[in-house]
Protein backbone atom coordinates (compact mmCIF):
# COMPACT_ATOMS: atom_id res chain seq x y z
CA UNK A 1 0.00 0.00 0.00
CA UNK A 2 1.48 3.50 -0.91
CA UNK A 3 2.46 5.41 2.29
CA UNK A 4 0.85 8.93 1.81
CA UNK A 5 3.29 10.75 3.71
CA UNK A 6 5.49 10.11 1.06
CA UNK A 7 6.41 12.40 -2.20
CA UNK A 8 4.38 11.11 -5.05
CA UNK A 9 8.04 10.09 -7.08
CA UNK A 10 8.94 10.45 -10.34
CA UNK A 11 7.06 9.73 -13.58
CA UNK A 12 9.28 6.38 -14.67
CA UNK A 13 9.28 5.59 -18.66
CA UNK A 14 11.06 2.81 -20.36
CA UNK A 15 12.28 3.65 -24.01
CA UNK A 16 12.03 0.12 -25.49
CA UNK A 17 12.24 -1.34 -28.94
CA UNK A 18 14.08 -4.53 -29.68
CA UNK A 19 15.44 -3.71 -32.53
CA UNK A 20 18.83 -2.30 -32.40
CA UNK A 21 20.21 0.89 -34.20
CA UNK A 22 16.70 2.82 -34.05
CA UNK A 23 17.40 5.50 -31.82
CA UNK A 24 16.96 4.07 -28.30
CA UNK A 25 20.29 5.61 -26.57
CA UNK A 26 20.10 8.91 -28.20
CA UNK A 27 16.34 9.21 -27.74
CA UNK A 28 17.12 8.86 -24.14
CA UNK A 29 20.43 11.20 -23.51
CA UNK A 30 18.54 13.96 -25.68
CA UNK A 31 14.89 14.07 -24.42
CA UNK A 32 16.35 13.58 -20.92
CA UNK A 33 18.54 16.60 -21.67
CA UNK A 34 15.74 18.64 -23.07
CA UNK A 35 13.50 17.71 -20.24
CA UNK A 36 16.14 19.13 -17.64
CA UNK A 37 16.88 22.33 -19.35
CA UNK A 38 13.13 23.04 -18.63
CA UNK A 39 13.70 23.10 -14.83
CA UNK A 40 12.91 19.85 -14.19
CA UNK A 41 15.15 16.58 -12.67
CA UNK A 42 16.15 13.71 -14.34
CA UNK A 43 17.29 10.12 -13.73
CA UNK A 44 18.84 8.31 -16.47
CA UNK A 45 18.81 4.34 -15.80
CA UNK A 46 21.27 2.71 -18.44
CA UNK A 47 20.13 -0.55 -18.37
CA UNK A 48 22.01 -1.83 -21.63
CA UNK A 49 25.22 -3.63 -21.24
CA UNK A 50 26.70 -1.33 -24.01
CA UNK A 51 26.55 1.35 -22.02
CA UNK A 52 26.25 4.01 -24.89
CA UNK A 53 24.41 6.45 -23.20
CA UNK A 54 26.70 6.22 -20.09
CA UNK A 55 29.56 7.23 -22.80
CA UNK A 56 27.43 9.42 -24.62
CA UNK A 57 27.08 11.43 -21.18
CA UNK A 58 30.98 11.15 -20.44
CA UNK A 59 30.96 9.05 -17.83
CA UNK A 60 34.57 7.22 -18.31
CA UNK A 61 34.47 3.56 -17.81
CA UNK A 62 36.96 3.88 -14.92
CA UNK A 63 34.52 6.73 -12.95
CA UNK A 64 31.76 3.40 -13.31
CA UNK A 65 32.70 1.97 -9.63
CA UNK A 66 29.15 1.49 -9.25
CA UNK A 67 26.72 0.44 -12.08
CA UNK A 68 23.30 -0.69 -12.47
CA UNK A 69 24.71 -4.40 -12.09
CA UNK A 70 25.09 -3.54 -8.65
CA UNK A 71 22.09 -1.76 -7.77
CA UNK A 72 20.06 -4.17 -8.89
CA UNK A 73 21.92 -7.61 -7.84
CA UNK A 74 24.10 -6.38 -4.82
CA UNK A 75 21.29 -4.03 -3.44
CA UNK A 76 23.86 -1.25 -3.57
CA UNK A 77 23.09 2.11 -2.12
CA UNK A 78 21.50 4.93 -3.84
CA UNK A 79 24.17 7.12 -3.40
CA UNK A 80 26.81 4.52 -4.79
CA UNK A 81 25.00 4.41 -8.18
CA UNK A 82 23.72 7.85 -8.79
CA UNK A 83 25.92 10.00 -10.62
CA UNK A 84 25.88 13.89 -11.81
CA UNK A 85 26.71 14.60 -15.44
CA UNK A 86 27.82 17.83 -16.57
CA UNK A 87 24.36 19.15 -17.54
CA UNK A 88 22.23 20.94 -14.82
CA UNK A 89 19.22 18.42 -13.34
CA UNK A 90 20.11 15.25 -15.23
CA UNK A 91 22.19 12.39 -13.29
CA UNK A 92 22.52 8.63 -14.45
CA UNK A 93 22.61 5.70 -13.23
CA UNK A 94 25.55 3.95 -15.18
CA UNK A 95 25.98 0.22 -16.43
CA UNK A 96 28.90 -1.28 -17.77
CA UNK A 97 29.39 -4.82 -19.75
CA UNK A 98 28.81 -6.51 -16.49
CA UNK A 99 25.71 -5.92 -17.15
CA UNK A 100 25.43 -8.63 -20.02
CA UNK A 101 25.62 -11.44 -17.15
CA UNK A 102 22.52 -10.86 -14.82
CA UNK A 103 19.99 -11.88 -17.22
CA UNK A 104 21.53 -15.43 -15.95
CA UNK A 105 21.85 -14.44 -12.39
CA UNK A 106 18.47 -12.90 -12.27
CA UNK A 107 16.74 -16.40 -13.27
CA UNK A 108 17.97 -17.33 -9.62
CA UNK A 109 16.16 -14.63 -8.14
CA UNK A 110 12.66 -15.18 -7.35
CA UNK A 111 11.95 -11.39 -7.32
CA UNK A 112 13.76 -11.18 -10.72
CA UNK A 113 11.47 -9.08 -12.58
CA UNK A 114 10.83 -6.71 -9.74
CA UNK A 115 14.25 -5.78 -8.86
CA UNK A 116 14.15 -2.41 -10.52
CA UNK A 117 10.96 -1.28 -9.77
CA UNK A 118 11.61 -1.56 -5.58
CA UNK A 119 15.39 -0.41 -6.01
CA UNK A 120 13.43 3.26 -8.05
CA UNK A 121 10.51 3.25 -5.56
CA UNK A 122 13.00 3.22 -1.94
CA UNK A 123 12.39 5.79 0.79
CA UNK A 124 15.78 7.41 -0.19
CA UNK A 125 14.66 8.18 -3.80
CA UNK A 126 12.62 10.48 -2.39
CA UNK A 127 15.60 12.93 -1.35
CA UNK A 128 17.37 13.46 -4.97
CA UNK A 129 13.38 14.97 -6.25
CA UNK A 130 13.97 13.49 -9.47
CA UNK A 131 10.48 14.19 -11.60
CA UNK A 132 11.56 11.73 -14.30
CA UNK A 133 13.76 8.65 -14.79
CA UNK A 134 13.95 7.35 -18.46
CA UNK A 135 15.19 3.96 -18.53
CA UNK A 136 17.41 2.95 -21.78
CA UNK A 137 16.35 -0.48 -21.97
CA UNK A 138 18.99 -3.00 -24.02
CA UNK A 139 17.61 -4.05 -27.69
CA UNK A 140 16.13 -7.17 -26.62
CA UNK A 141 13.05 -8.51 -24.60
CA UNK A 142 15.08 -10.07 -22.02
CA UNK A 143 14.61 -10.00 -18.60
CA UNK A 144 16.29 -6.66 -18.41
CA UNK A 145 13.58 -5.34 -20.12
CA UNK A 146 11.31 -7.06 -18.26
CA UNK A 147 12.60 -5.31 -15.35
CA UNK A 148 11.76 -1.74 -16.98
CA UNK A 149 8.46 -2.39 -18.28
CA UNK A 150 7.55 -3.58 -14.46
CA UNK A 151 9.29 -0.73 -13.20
CA UNK A 152 8.07 2.03 -15.70
CA UNK A 153 4.63 3.70 -15.73
CA UNK A 154 4.64 3.86 -19.29
CA UNK A 155 6.79 2.70 -22.60
CA UNK A 156 8.00 5.07 -25.24
CA UNK A 157 8.65 3.10 -28.20
CA UNK A 158 11.40 5.04 -30.66
CA UNK A 159 10.27 4.09 -34.46
CA UNK A 160 13.05 4.85 -37.42
CA UNK A 161 11.33 6.05 -40.30
CA UNK A 162 12.65 2.72 -42.54
CA UNK A 163 11.15 0.02 -44.20
CA UNK A 164 10.25 -2.98 -41.94
CA UNK A 165 10.00 -0.70 -38.82
CA UNK A 166 6.28 -1.34 -38.20
CA UNK A 167 7.36 -5.61 -37.79
CA UNK A 168 9.01 -5.86 -34.63
CA UNK A 169 6.74 -3.40 -33.09
CA UNK A 170 3.85 -6.11 -32.74
CA UNK A 171 6.17 -8.15 -30.74
CA UNK A 172 6.59 -5.26 -28.56
CA UNK A 173 3.14 -4.61 -28.12
CA UNK A 174 2.27 -8.20 -27.47
CA UNK A 175 5.41 -7.90 -24.40
CA UNK A 176 3.62 -5.07 -22.92
CA UNK A 177 0.47 -6.58 -22.65
CA UNK A 178 1.96 -9.67 -21.09
CA UNK A 179 3.40 -7.33 -18.52
CA UNK A 180 0.10 -5.75 -17.95
CA UNK A 181 -1.77 -8.70 -17.86
CA UNK A 182 0.65 -10.66 -15.17
CA UNK A 183 2.88 -7.71 -13.67
CA UNK A 184 2.11 -4.31 -13.87
CA UNK A 185 -1.72 -3.50 -15.14
CA UNK A 186 -1.20 0.27 -15.07
CA UNK A 187 1.78 -0.05 -17.87
CA UNK A 188 0.71 2.47 -20.66
CA UNK A 189 2.38 3.17 -23.92
CA UNK A 190 3.68 6.93 -23.63
CA UNK A 191 3.99 6.84 -26.99
CA UNK A 192 5.66 6.37 -30.83
CA UNK A 193 8.51 8.42 -31.77
CA UNK A 194 10.01 8.60 -35.68
CA UNK A 195 13.66 9.12 -35.36
CA UNK A 196 15.91 9.24 -38.36
CA UNK A 197 13.06 11.31 -40.20
CA UNK A 198 14.12 12.14 -43.79
CA UNK A 199 11.21 14.15 -45.43
CA UNK A 200 12.83 14.07 -49.07
CA UNK A 201 12.47 10.51 -48.61
CA UNK A 202 9.06 9.08 -49.96
CA UNK A 203 9.88 5.57 -47.50
CA UNK A 204 9.87 7.90 -44.37
CA UNK A 205 6.49 9.33 -45.29
CA UNK A 206 5.29 6.39 -46.03
CA UNK A 207 6.40 4.91 -42.67
CA UNK A 208 5.32 7.39 -40.84
CA UNK A 209 1.58 7.36 -42.46
CA UNK A 210 1.50 3.67 -41.76
CA UNK A 211 2.35 4.21 -37.98
CA UNK A 212 -0.49 7.33 -37.87
CA UNK A 213 -2.65 5.14 -39.70
CA UNK A 214 -2.28 1.78 -37.31
CA UNK A 215 -1.31 3.63 -33.77
CA UNK A 216 -2.96 7.26 -34.44
CA UNK A 217 -2.59 9.22 -31.88
CA UNK A 218 0.11 7.04 -29.70
CA UNK A 219 2.30 9.03 -32.76
CA UNK A 220 4.23 11.65 -31.36
CA UNK A 221 3.64 14.73 -33.36
CA UNK A 222 7.15 16.01 -33.20
CA UNK A 223 9.51 13.51 -35.58
CA UNK A 224 13.30 13.44 -34.89
CA UNK A 225 15.11 14.42 -38.32
CA UNK A 226 18.24 12.81 -39.44
CA UNK A 227 20.61 15.06 -38.38
CA UNK A 228 24.62 14.81 -38.72
CA UNK A 229 24.75 17.18 -35.37
CA UNK A 230 22.41 14.20 -33.25
CA UNK A 231 24.97 11.66 -34.72
CA UNK A 232 27.90 14.03 -34.33
CA UNK A 233 27.11 15.10 -30.62
CA UNK A 234 27.95 11.25 -29.13
CA UNK A 235 31.53 11.53 -29.95
CA UNK A 236 32.13 14.83 -27.89
CA UNK A 237 29.93 13.14 -24.80
CA UNK A 238 27.21 15.49 -24.76
CA UNK A 239 23.50 15.75 -25.56
CA UNK A 240 23.19 17.33 -29.03
CA UNK A 241 21.14 20.33 -27.10
CA UNK A 242 24.19 21.06 -25.29
CA UNK A 243 26.61 20.41 -28.65
CA UNK A 244 25.11 22.82 -31.06
CA UNK A 245 21.83 23.81 -29.27
CA UNK A 246 20.22 25.25 -32.09
CA UNK A 247 20.45 22.21 -34.66
CA UNK A 248 16.90 20.24 -36.06
CA UNK A 249 17.67 17.47 -33.94
CA UNK A 250 17.99 19.70 -30.79
CA UNK A 251 14.81 21.38 -31.34
CA UNK A 252 13.17 18.27 -32.05
CA UNK A 253 14.24 17.10 -29.06
CA UNK A 254 12.66 20.49 -27.07
CA UNK A 255 9.69 19.73 -28.86
CA UNK A 256 9.13 15.93 -27.60
CA UNK A 257 10.11 16.86 -24.44
CA UNK A 258 7.29 19.66 -24.90
CA UNK A 259 4.81 16.87 -25.98
CA UNK A 260 6.22 14.47 -23.47
CA UNK A 261 5.35 17.32 -20.22
CA UNK A 262 1.67 18.37 -22.03
CA UNK A 263 1.12 14.44 -22.12
CA UNK A 264 2.06 14.36 -18.53
CA UNK A 265 0.02 17.15 -17.52
CA UNK A 266 -2.97 15.79 -19.12
CA UNK A 267 -3.10 12.39 -17.43
CA UNK A 268 -2.27 14.21 -13.73
CA UNK A 269 -5.34 16.04 -14.81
Amino acid sequence: MPDPTRPEGPKIIAIANQKGGVGKTTTTINLAAALAETGVRVLIVDLDPQGNASTGLGLDVAARKFTVYDLLLDEAPLGDVIQPTAQDGLSIIPSTVDLSSADIELIANEKRSFLLHDALRQPAMDAYGFDYVLIDCPPSLNLLTVNAMVAAHSVLVPLQSEFFALEGLSQLMLTIREIRQTANPALRIEGVVLTMFDSRNNLSTQVEQDARDNLGELVFRTRIPRNVRVSEAPSYAMSVLSYDPLSKGAQAYRELAQELIENTARIAA
